[in-house]
Formats: C-alpha cells, sequence, structure tokens
C-alpha cells in the first residue's frame, strides 16, 4: 500500500488564545482566527485566536489586524501599505476567499470569527507573507512592456480611442495574485503553468496597438502548459478583488493561436 507524508511544518496544530480586551464592550468584540508560523521556531503553523475592539479601530479587516498588531501581538506579521486597493500587498485569504484586507469589511463576513490564512498554496515567509518570487517571476516572462521596432516618435506612440478602449479589464490588474492562488490548474502546474494573472498581461500586450511583437509573444506562450491549462473554472473571476476576467483574457489567446493558423 503506497503511503503519503505530508511535508514538514504543513499541519496545522492548535494555537493560543489571546485575552480579550480589558474593559471592551463584548458586543463590540469580534473575533479573529489568525494562521500564525514562525520558521525560526520550528514548530507547525497554528491558529491563533484574538479579539478585536471593532469600537477602536476602522471597519476594514486590515484595520483589525494592524489594531491586533498595536494592541496585543507586535509579533503578528502581514503585508499592508496603500490601504486603498492599489498596492496588492495585504492579499490574502478571508473566510475562504481570496482578497485584499484592506477593502474587505469586517462585517461582511458571516457572523462568527473573521478566519484568515496566507494566500493558499505558495510558501509561507512568516504568518500571513507568502513567497511569491515565482508568480512575479512568471509576469516577467511575458515580458510586460511594449515592444517595437519602428523609430522611436519625437513625442510619443500614439493610439486612437478605439485601440485604447480595448485594453479596458486588461490593464487594471495590480498583481496581487488572488487570481492564480485561487486556480487548481495553478496549484497543481504553478511551474509551468504561467497562471491567469500573467496571461491576462500577456493579452494586455497582445491586444496593445502599439506593440509589434505580437507573433513573438504568441510563440511565447505556445506550449501545452504555458497558456494551455486553463480550464475555465471561473475561480479567477470570482476571486479578482478588482473585478477582472482572467479567463476572458485567456480565451482571447487562444482564439488568437488559433487564428494564426488559419
Amino acid at each position: 500500500m503506497v503511503e503519503f507524508a505530508l511535508p514538514k511544518n504543513s499541519r496545522i496544530s492548535g494555537g493560543k488564545t489571546w485575552p480579550k480586551p480589558a474593559g471592551a464592550d463584548e458586543s463590540k468584540l469580534r473575533e479573529y482566527n489568525i494562521y500564525r508560523w514562525n520558521p525560526d521556531d520550528g514548530k507547525n503553523p497554528a491558529i491563533d485566536t484574538y479579539y478585536v475592539n471593532t469600537a477602536d479601530c476602522g471597519p476594514m479587516v486590515l484595520d483589525g489586524l494592524i489594531w491586533i498588531k498595536n494592541n496585543i501581538d507586535p509579533s503578528l506579521t502581514f503585508r499592508g501599505f496603500c490601504r486603498e486597493g492599489v498596492c496588492c500587498s495585504c492579499a490574502m485569504n478571508i473566510d475562504g476567499q481570496n482578497t485584499l484586507a484592506c477593502t474587505k469589511d469586517m462585517h461582511d463576513v458571516d457572523a462568527g470569527a473573521v478566519k484568515i490564512n496566507p494566500l493558499p498554496h505558495q510558501p509561507v515567509v512568516k504568518d500571513l507573507v507568502p513567497d511569491l518570487t515565482n508568480f512575479y517571476a512568471q509576469y516577467a516572462s511575458i515580458e510586460p512592456w511594449l515592444h517595437t521596432s519602428s523609430p522611436t516618435p519625437q513625442k510619443e506612440w500614439r493610439q486612437s480611442p478605439e485601440d485604447r478602449a480595448k485594453l479596458d479589464g486588461l490593464y487594471e490588474c495590480i498583481l496581487c495574485a488572488c487570481c492564480s492562488t485561487s486556480c487548481p490548474s495553478y496549484w497543481w502546474n504553478s511551474e509551468r503553468f504561467l497562471g491567469p494573472a500573467a496571461l491576462l498581461a500577456a493579452d494586455r500586450w497582445v491586444k496593445d496597438s502599439r506593440d509589434e511583437a505580437t507573433g513573438e509573444r504568441l510563440d511565447n506562450l505556445e506550449d501545452p502548459f504555458r497558456l494551455y491549462r486553463c480550464h475555465t473554472i471561473m475561480n479567477c473571476a470570482k476571486a479578482c478583488p478588482k473585478g477582472l476576467n482572467p479567463s476572458e483574457a485567456i480565451a482571447d489567446l487562444k482564439l488568437k493561436m488559433v487564428e494564426r493558423q488559419v
């Protein structure tokens, strides 16, 4: 009989329950269950329980995390900078859904604990911080910049309003990785499948009327894994905090692959 073993430090153990804030109104407390893992102590990850005084902090999940760090546990580690849904740093799994902590209202989470984990199926640096080295390398592999062979114009590369409109729904991606880390195909083949975010960016440059390397870009994607491992499960579109649809962009790329063969 075949026996399977979980990787080291993958089994989650019971965590610590921190005391409730002294003097806080019980009706204003919100329970947070947070994934904790420190690579330096050799222990398995755990789920710690905290109680946030919502009368003393903002409404977003990120506000609650900052309140915990400032008032209860300064060792809690997470990323969060712009607090406006732009910088992408606070992407994490909240109540089973990948999203941005700065735009997720804790009151939108069903009654009970706010459950917070790092983005799934990525190596964890510490606590809620994932290692996105592979994700960024895949984005770089599609060469996300303008390729031209024509002489550089004196002022700028011009584009009609109609051609510019073709980029809507593509350029808004903030590279938070919520879509790619929601994709089962990416979980299973992340070493070869580029994933929804990188392919959304690839479609953005293929559609850009100013770019003059469409053929080379499509050649770069012509591989059984890089593009074609998408099975249109649509988890990516559901997870995107900006309301984008990577599945549609991937379908457009597949169509262009077919059209250039005709």
